[in-house]
C-alpha cells in the first residue's frame, strides 16, 4: 500500500511534468511558481486538496496534458478548483480578466485561497523583478503597469466583499506597492 501516490505526488508528477522545460517571465523555471502557492497555503494549514489544486492550477491554461487525465487522477474536488482559477484565453485580455474575477467570486473559499496565494506569489515574484529591472518589467507582460493594477484592483475588491483570511491583507499589501512603484 505504501507504493500508492497519495493526491500531493500525483499533483507534484503533473505539475513537473506539464511544466517542463517553460520559465517564468522573469527567468526562473516555471515550477517554482506553482511549488510557492503551495507552500503558502500550506503555511496556512490548507488541505492537501488546496494545496494539490495549487500544483496544478496553470496546467489546464498554459500546457497541454489532458484535461481529462488530470480530472481523473486528482479528484472533482481539485478539478472544481483548478477550474475557477482558469483564465479563459479565447477572450481579450480586458473581458479574461474581468471573468476571471467572478468566476473566483463563484468559486469556493479553496478557489479563493489559490487564487489568492496565486496573486500573492506573482506580486512577490513582480517585487523581486522590480528590485533588478526597474520599469523596464512592465514590457515583459501582456498589459501596460495601469492594466496590471486594473486587475490586481478588481481581485482585491472582489476577494474584501466575499471571503475573509490573512492572506488578503498580504495581497493588499503588494497591490498598494504596486500603486507606487
Amino acid at each position: 500500500m505504501d507504493d500508492i501516490p497519495s493526491l500531493l505526488e500525483k499533483a507534484v508528477r503533473i505539475a513537473v511534468v506539464a511544466h517542463e522545460g517553460q520559465k517564468r517571465k522573469d527567468g526562473p523555471p516555471y515550477i517554482i511558481h506553482p511549488f510557492g502557492i503551495a507552500l503558502k497555503l500550506a503555511k496556512y494549514d490548507f488541505s492537501d486538496t488546496v494545496i494539490a489544486a495549487a500544483l496544478v492550477h496553470d496546467v489546464l491554461e498554459d500546457t497541454d496534458y489532458p484535461p481529462d487525465k488530470m480530472r481523473t487522477e486528482l479528484g472533482e474536488e481539485v478539478w472544481a478548483i483548478v477550474q475557477s482559477v482558469t483564465n479563459d484565453d479565447s477572450l481579450g485580455w480586458e473581458e479574461k480578466k474581468l471573468k476571471y474575477v467572478e468566476t473566483v467570486r463563484a468559486g469556493s473559499d479553496d478557489a479563493k485561497a489559490v487564487a489568492t496565494a496565486d496573486k500573492i506569489h506573482n506580486m512577490e515574484s513582480l517585487v523581486m523583478a522590480y528590485q533588478e529591472h526597474g520599469e523596464a518589467l512592465w514590457t515583459k507582460f501582456n498589459a501596460n503597469k495601469e492594466k496590471k493594477l486594473w486587475f490586481e484592483e478588481k481581485m482585491l475588491a472582489m476577494l474584501k466583499e466575499s471571503w475573509n483570511h490573512p492572506m488578503i491583507q498580504e495581497y493588499e499589501t503588494l497591490v498598494s506597492w504596486m500603486r507606487t512603484a
